[in-house]
């Protein structure tokens, strides 16, 4: 079975892999809560064909809730760690503008206010050699602080952290110890390239939908085994591939071009 979300209709499909029989629905979206759209589309789909919820194998989403919400900009609460001095990052950003000549021109403001990006001590060089230890004592006050803001996820992009991620690894066990009720996205793990700007963006990103697109699948998840359905829960990926609903909601940037890659 395939689910597809839309603006105005959520499609649903199923295929009969032994016969190549194919079945379609179709029923209006809720905006509200796209979640109450997929069930109602998968509910109404089963019911018509008489398709037990034992006998799906595979259930395959695309969505544009992780798009629909960077786009609106209802992002949860994110705070960003990275290397002491370059709390900055995600204002400077890069020299890269739409219109080159455009003295007027204001870059996009940053997903995290300044106030919730923090800065430990801590260093590493080009290779991945340690110049300076990380600061743990530095790291257990930067979680407190961060925890006393309310921040509902936090990104961390150390510098070299592609190359070398134990310091990017022994700072999320600090936060999730001072603060474990939080979602941790380090950059290491969900975008380990050089150059620190890109990868930071994309790993604040990945926080800031995070507890949105964790909930949204979880309702999913939680109604379907109701219903009975024991079958793989399979997201669609930008890529065009797919990974589980669990990957999904470790890794939402990764879906954040879900419905038109399925489109």
């Amino acid at each position: 079975m395939g689910v597809d979300i839309g603006g105005t209709f959520t499609d649903a499909i199923l295929i009969d892999e032994s016969t190549g029989d194919v079945r379609i629905s179709k029923v209006p979206s809720t905006p509200d809560d796209p979640s109450r759209g997929f069930l109602n589309a998968a509910t109404r789909i089963l019911k018509e064909t008489g398709v037990p919820p034992e006998n799906l194998s595979y259930v395959v989403h695309a969505t544009t809730v992780a798009t629909n919400s960077i786009i609106e900009g209802k992002l949860a609460p994110t705070g960003f760690v990275t290397t002491d001095g370059f709390r900055d990052m995600l204002e400077i950003q890069r020299q890269i503008r739409a219109s080159l000549y455009d003295i007027h021109f204001k870059k996009p403001t940053p997903l995290v206010p300044r106030q919730l990006c923090f800065g430990v001590p801590e260093r590493l060089d080009a290779r991945g050699d340690v110049i300076k230890p990380l600061d743990e004592t530095a790291a257990r006050e930067v979680a407190r602080q961060l925890k006393e803001s309310g921040v509902e996820s936090i990104a961390v992009c150390l510098l070299h952290s592609y190359v070398n991620s134990d310091h990017e690894q022994r700072v999320k066990k600090i936060l999730l110890e001072v603060f474990p009720e939080n979602a941790v996205s380090i950059s290491c793990e969900v975008a380990a390239d050089f150059r620190e700007y890109f990868r930071a963006s994309t790993t604040v990103i990945n926080a800031g939908i995070r507890p949105i697109v964790g909930r949204y699948l979880e309702r999913i998840e939680s109604r379907l085994r109701e219903q009975g359905v024991s079958a793989s829960l399979l997201l669609m990926q930008s890529s065009g591939g797919v990974y589980t609903f669990a990957a999904g909601a470790e890794k939402p940037v990764y879906m954040v071009e879900s419905g038109p890659a399925a489109g």
